[in-house]
């Protein structure tokens, strides 16, 4: 069995160096960051542009926050790509670098019935010897992982949980309901603006991307949380709400996240996203930037 993930992963950001390319050296400055404020790491994710990245990279961003951790956290690295045969292949790669699991989003552009994100999701399972978390994120994919899929999907001894980024209280709860009476499968919450109600539903873990820009804020949510104060753990929660709301009015989360990191000092390199802040936008950003963590 799998040793359980617990608390506040980051959905850390990818860093690039001037010319555009992967930085290992300020990746792991990154990690570091995120260590210090008792977050693990979720690599590869939209916050690290996994869609950006070639395969080589992916792997290179893999092994170097699997390095720089050196099991003092979780790591979890997504996989997730548009084929079966294509994420099995990035997958046994990510397996052998020392994840403590993947993640793996639906197939995107392609539409799929429940039955064929079924067989999607245990043959990549099968094909695997590292714990799997499936990872619904429809506004992204347009497919939508069904509770009832998610219970047949539990009952593979490789898949571990479900990361659910639907945005929605009513979903994460159809996956917590799913999920009851289920001792080897969680449900890790994705939305910042849910993390505290997450754990007190019963998620054993968030990922998130604020914690890139606020990782001790965002960690207390878990920490008042986990020694049995809710309601500081509650009051730990509204206190970024200011911050997510206004950042994440923006532009497009994950770059606007990049790009407040930056501001803050950090040499992460720009977005490879397509995604562009006019010179008011960035100020923006700097004047949200300042309100909240300066």
């Amino acid at each position: 069995m799998s040793k359980k993930i617990n608390g506040v992963l980051t959905a850390i950001v990818t860093t690039f160096d001037r010319d555009g390319a992967f930085n290992p050296a300020t990746q792991r400055e990154q990690v570091k960051r995120q260590l210090s404020a008792g977050n693990g790491i979720f690599c590869g994710g939209t916050n690290g542009e996994f869609f950006v990245l070639n395969e080589q990279e992916k792997i290179a961003v893999t092994e170097t926050c699997v390095d720089e951790v050196n099991g003092s956290a979780p790591v979890v690295a997504h996989i997730g790509e548009i084929s079966t045969r294509e994420t099995l292949r990035l997958g046994r790669q990510i397996a052998r670098l020392g994840v403590d699991a993947v993640s793996v989003i639906t197939p995107y552009f392609v539409p799929l019935k429940q039955e064929e994100l079924i067989y999607h999701y245990q043959t990549v399972a099968d094909g695997l010897d590292v714990p799997l978390f499936l990872y619904n994120i429809p506004a992204r994919t347009g497919n939508t992982l069904q509770p009832d899929t998610v219970r047949k999907l539990a009952t593979h001894p490789n898949i571990i949980g479900i990361k659910d980024s639907a945005g929605s209280y009513e979903s994460l709860s159809g996956f917590l309901q799913a999920a009851e009476n289920m001792e080897d499968f969680d449900v890790l919450n994705g939305p910042d603006s849910l993390i505290h109600q997450g754990f007190v539903d019963g998620c054993s873990a968030c990922i998130s991307g604020l914690a890139n820009v606020a990782p001790h804020e965002i960690n207390a949510i878990w920490a008042h949380f986990s020694t049995g104060d809710v309601e500081k753990s509650r009051l730990a929660q509204e206190s970024v709400t200011g911050l997510r709301t206004e950042l994440y009015s923006t532009g497009f989360s994950p770059a606007a996240v990049k790009k407040a990191v930056t501001l803050l000092g950090y040499d992460v390199g720009e977005s490879r996203y397509a995604v562009r802040f006019a010179p008011e936008e960035e100020q923006k950003i700097r004047q949200i930037v300042n309100q909240y963590l300066q």
